[in-house]
This record gives structure tokens, sequence and C-alpha cells, in this order.
């Protein structure tokens, strides 16, 4: 078994990662593949992986705010979203082989686990891949925040976040041809320079805690074990 930098790690997938080639909702086949991927990083390496997953492929809160929607219900829509997504990366791993417990902030014990910080822990330590959905379970934080507050709470290592960008950038890579993407950064620096890596709250959580971030593009689904291993990928911030 490969030795890995981590013991454990949250990973970070945003809607729209599983969104795959699509504008919107969920391409199965991708969720099969990123699915095979996180098998083999588990299997060849022994990481404890819990999943953070996000909503904007299904509903964005923010943009529903945007267009008039009460802000809270927006926000709750969207953490609804994220729950929909949990469902079908879950399915997703179990047809892998997989032992998977899906973890939701707001109850709906018809279908996940209320969160419960120490039930997910033991989770992890018999091997099982925890998804959290439903967000913190509040109005007004990001998945970003999710998987910051969840990590400080279980004791990650780090936080791999798998974009469809391959790192952090000073400008919109997609619009601008000539971004520069930084390979490493400071929480400070992120803060400061407003990069999108993820929110003010979320960067600070990371920072007061000491969780250092890798970002990194999911079009090479194998960066998933490389993060793990340690290897010099997309952009860190510590």
């Amino acid at each position: 078994m490969a030795k890995a930098l981590f013991s454990r790690v949250i990973l970070k997938l945003s809607g729209e990662a599983l969104a795959g080639e699509q504008e919107f909702g969920i391409d199965a086949r991708y969720i099969s593949l990123i699915a095979g991927e996180i098998r083999k990083t588990v299997r060849e390496t022994g990481v404890e992986i819990a999943i953070v997953v996000g909503g904007g492929n299904i509903f964005r809160g923010l943009a529903g705010s945007a267009e008039g929607m009460d802000r809270s219900t927006a926000d709750y829509m969207g953490m609804l979203a994220t729950v929909i997504n949990g469902l079908a990366l879950q399915d997703a791993l179990e047809h892998e082989g997989l032992q998977t417990r899906l973890q939701t902030a707001v109850e709906m014990r018809q279908i996940a686990e209320p969160y419960i910080r120490r039930r997910a822990i033991r989770h992890l330590e018999k091997g099982r891949i925890v998804i959290f959905s439903g967000g913190t379970g509040n109005p007004f934080f990001s998945t970003d925040t999710t998987a910051a507050l969840r990590a400080a709470e279980i004791g990650a290592d780090a936080i791999l976040m798998a974009k469809k960008v391959d790192g952090v950038y000073d400008s919109d890579p997609v619009s601008n041809p000539e971004a520069t993407r930084y390979t490493e950064l400071t929480y400070m620096d992120v803060i400061k320079k407003s990069l999108r890596v993820m929110d003010s709250t979320a960067v600070s959580l990371c920072m007061d805690n000491e969780i250092p971030l890798i970002v990194f593009g999911l079009a090479d689904l194998d960066n998933i074990k490389r993060a793990v291993m340690g290897e010099k990928i997309g952009t860190s911030v510590s």
C-alpha cells in the first residue's frame, strides 16, 4: 500500500463537478468515474475520506436570492440540492463496493443519518466513506464553510478542493487566457487578494485551525490520489 501524506481528508466536490460536461443536473456517468477514482485512492492508500458536496448544478442559493427570493429560503433550497447530489454520489460509491454513510445537517431520517460528529468519526475509523450534505444546516453559509467546519470537527489533515479549473488563478482563466496560476498561497494571500478559492469565512476557519487546502482540477481524475499522496499539483494554501 502506497504511503499517503494524509491519513484523513475532506474531499470538497462542487455541484458543477458532478454535472460533468453538462451545464445543469447530474452526469451519472461522470459521477461513476469519480467514485471509481475514490475507490482506487482508498484501496491503494488507506486514507480516510469524508466528502462535502455542493449543489450549484441544481440550485444555488445566492442566485435565487439575486432574483428576489428570500435569502434564507433560497439557501435552504440549495441545502436540499446538496442532499440530492449526496444520494447520487452515495449510490455510485456503493456500486464500486465501498461502504458509505450519508449524513445531513438538516434532519431527514428516511434517507440519511443526522450529522453527529462522533458517529461520523467512528464511520471513518471503520473505513466507511462519509458524505456530508445539507451544508451547515444554516442559511448564509456556503458549502465551502461546511467543508472547513467539518474538517475542523473531525480532525482532517487537509481539505482537497476538486474543481473544474486546475488551481487558483489571479483572474478567471476561462475569460482571460493570460491568467497566471499560483502554485502556493497563504491564507492571508487569499483574503487580501480576494481570490476565488473559498469564501472568507471558510478561509478564516482553515487559518484558525491550520487546515491546509489543496485546489486542483478534476479533468484528470487521478489527481485525487496525487493530492492524497502529497504530489505537487494545483495550488496549495497553508
